[in-house]
């Protein structure tokens, strides 16, 4: 029927979210105001296989969808007629079943799903411009959202990242935000699995390293802590790698002019002033300039490849503060939003698609958002997407499908 086209696994599972349990009749209760289903359409029945068996056809629905869902390990039976989610969504992070694809929230630009990488991309219909991502880093200690260790990084990543480069169009991009802080197993050496990592993408995916570029993170706090504060052997960290590939360099999508500083007042005086004011040559000749260089007015100062910029975020408070008010695990792997920004501007151009298989806070969906691009994230852990979906309320056509206060007002 018409009237129940919305009603789907996602809506099902919606009223769930941050209650203990709900029984079948408040479940149809409040699907009912969720999806404004009229009173006809919940009472319509039809008969319904061989035996031709009259059914309430609303209700059937909503049980076939319990039925996919516990059997997707999302939802239990209490008991007859009363249901509950599996694991307590206020205090564990809930991983999204094999195979399962959930909508999590969306906009008119794009999408977020709860759902396990490998079981999207694949089966993506159209060209990928930009994949953006921050990869969980191979740390020693186990994070509560999952990581490998050193040995097996590159054999667990690159079956990832595979179907994206597949379908990446000619010229397109791979953007790596990646761990500095990785050790040798009890030793103060450094690993080396950057290096291999990027001969495993050239030799195996066919990529090409274009840049490694530093995200400087002038506020990141001190560390490592057993090398630098207790051993004293080594300096604080204060970057972290982003390593660009593209699998065709001769016809690579990136425009610097995308993403120009603003010039500084000195440098604006000095244009004015008419730039070089008499002939030099320096370094033996390598490099001259001549009475008159850097007069041009320009938009902007070319960007160089160290980046420096705060890991907080402002942009993330509101994810935060609904996880705190909701009692929902927040990310603790935190990358600003001007960092993912500055590469959907300088890698894509308006309405291009831009993917990110670990969602995390969804800030690579917020940087496609904010200019234009359309996005699709993807994100293991149901909790993080609640809270994430809060950077998006107000971005047209916003719709999410489960939040952590469940219920009608649930839904957006």
């Amino acid at each position: 029927m018409e009237d129940l086209k919305n009603l789907s696994a996602e809506a099902v599972m919606a009223p769930f979210v941050g209650r203990d349990t709900l029984t079948n009749r408040e479940l149809f209760q409040q699907l009912a105001l969720q999806l404004d289903i009229p009173e006809a359409a919940l009472d319509a029945r039809a008969p319904v296989g061989k035996a031709g068996k009259a059914y309430n056809l609303f209700e059937r629905k909503v049980r076939w969808h319990q039925q996919t869902l516990k059997h997707l390990g999302v939802l239990e039976r209490v008991e007859r007629g009363t249901w509950r989610l599996s694991g307590d969504a206020k205090k564990e992070l809930t991983p999204a079943p094999r195979r399962a694809v959930l909508l999590a929230f969306s906009t008119d630009l794009g999408c977020a799903l709860w759902a396990n990488a490998e079981d999207v991309f694949s089966g993506l219909g159209e060209q990928i411009t930009l994949a953006f991502t921050s990869p969980p880093y191979p740390l020693a200690k186990q994070r509560a959202y999952g990581n490998t260790d050193q040995a097996s990084y590159i054999d667990w990543l690159l079956p990832i990242l595979e179907p994206i480069v597949a379908h990446l169009r000619p010229g397109g991009s791979v953007v790596l935000n990646l761990g500095n802080d990785i050790f040798e197993p009890g030793s103060p050496a450094r690993s080396l699995y950057l290096e291999r990592l990027t001969l495993a993408l050239h030799d195996r995916l066919g990529l090409h390293l274009m840049e490694r570029f530093v995200w400087h993170n002038p506020t990141k706090p001190p560390g490592p802590v057993q090398w630098a504060s207790i051993r004293r052997v080594h300096h604080n960290t204060a970057y972290e790698h982003v390593l660009w590939f593209t699998n065709d360099p001769a016809l690579v999508v990136a425009d610097n002019r995308r993403c120009l500083r603003e010039h500084t007042d000195k440098h604006r005086r000095f244009m004015e002033a008419g730039g070089v004011q008499q002939y030099a040559r320096y370094a033996g000749g390598a490099y001259t300039v001549r009475e008159g260089s850097f007069s041009a007015p320009t938009e902007g100062a070319i960007a160089r490849n160290v980046l420096s910029i705060p890991h907080r975020d402002p942009d993330q408070q509101p994810a935060r503060d609904y996880a705190a008010a909701h009692g929902l695990p927040a990310h603790p792997a935190l990358m600003p939003s001007r960092l993912a920004e500055h590469f959907v501007r300088f890698l894509s151009d308006m309405g291009d698609l831009i993917v990110d298989p670990f969602g995390g806070w969804a800030t690579t969906g917020r940087g496609a958002e904010l200019h234009g691009r359309r996005w699709l994230v993807t994100e293991r852990c149901r909790e993080y997407l609640m809270a994430a979906a809060q950077r998006f309320r107000g971005a047209p056509g916003f719709h999410a499908a489960f939040a952590a206060n469940g219920g009608a007002n649930g839904c957006y």
